[in-house]
């Protein structure tokens, strides 16, 4: 008879089996503290309250801030940041009028930044200053489309008008007439002259508005400081006379139906109505006339500035 095979099993339950395993048991017991030595606790560990690429002290705050919101740490965190809205206010301070105070635009942006400390998500992955650049400047443009009575539209016509001149008047060296500057922004007269009837009627001066006086044109003053008063200052006509020679070269370079219309209107007093009746022209024609010089003087005495 042929002897039985013993099962290729049984050899891997000996005493040598029993050895293999208990000494990865072993292995296995010593093993298991090495994964609690982790950290849990540090901040940087936690993604889902701190913002990538800051340093210790401002991810501790920022875990504050986010695990239990913590007012002192908000504080913080917008004293940590306050340097980002100045800077994103007076990006958006390069595009609009002298009157405008940057200081205002600050505040209006401090606003935008406490709104993105309270909503931005560190769990995402973004830098905090990507997140928050955006959310200032429209807190800030905002705030000052609220305080503007103008409607956008108009807004937008009045610069499409004043750019169209400045680029005509470097081609042409000289001013532009009304049929050069509506071909050149794509519209009809009638078009053109309705759009400067509707510019006419929001080119309003603010009395804190600065300009620039003196010899060599580098003091700035309000507009309310060049109000007439009963007091004489020598130096004040002296400033006058200068102001009114660059203002009379100025109106020089007019058209010649602008001018009249310029010197019957600010040296003869004469009202628009009137001034049509002397042109034989409506006195909206007048107007439209008188809206455009006036921006075509703002724009050389700027250049003088």
């Amino acid at each position: 008879m042929t002897p039985t095979k013993k099962p290729a099993t049984a050899a891997a339950t000996g005493p040598k089996a029993a050895t293999a395993t208990a000494t990865k048991a072993k292995t296995a017991t010593k093993a298991k503290p090495k994964a609690k030595a982790k950290t849990p606790q540090d901040p940087r560990a936690i993604s889902a309250t701190v913002p990538p690429q800051v340093d210790d002290a401002l991810a501790a705050i920022w875990h504050a801030f986010k695990s239990s919101g913590d007012v002192q740490a908000r504080e913080r965190l917008i004293l940590q940041y306050a340097p980002l809205v100045k800077y994103v206010a007076s990006r958006v301070a390069t595009g609009l009028p002298a009157s405008v105070d940057q200081a205002d635009l600050v505040s209006y942006g401090m606003f935008g930044l406490i709104d993105a400390l309270q909503k931005f998500e560190p769990v995402r992955g973004n830098k905090f200053e990507t997140y928050a650049i955006p959310r200032i400047r429209g807190a800030i443009i905002d705030e000052l489309r609220a305080m503007d009575w103008v409607p956008r539209s108009v807004r937008f016509k009045q610069r499409e008008i004043e750019k169209a001149l400045a680029d005509l008047e470097s081609m042409l060296k000289r001013q532009p007439s009304d049929r050069e500057l509506a071909e050149r922004l794509g519209m009809s007269m009638h078009e053109l002259h309705e759009v400067i009837t509707q510019i006419s009627f929001v080119s309003v001066l603010a009395l804190d508005e600065t300009v620039s006086v003196g010899a060599d044109r580098g003091e700035k003053v309000s507009l309310v400081d060049t109000l007439a008063d009963k007091g004489f200052d020598p130096s004040t006509g002296v400033e006058s006379q200068e102001t009114r020679g660059l203002l009379a070269a100025a109106i020089n370079e007019l058209s010649e139906r602008e001018k009249i219309v310029v010197t019957l209107y600010y040296f003869e007093g004469l009202t628009l109505a009137e001034i049509g009746g002397i042109l034989g022209v409506t006195e909206s024609r007048v107007c439209q006339i008188h809206t455009k010089a006036v921006g075509v003087l703002r724009g050389q005495m700027t250049e003088y500035d």
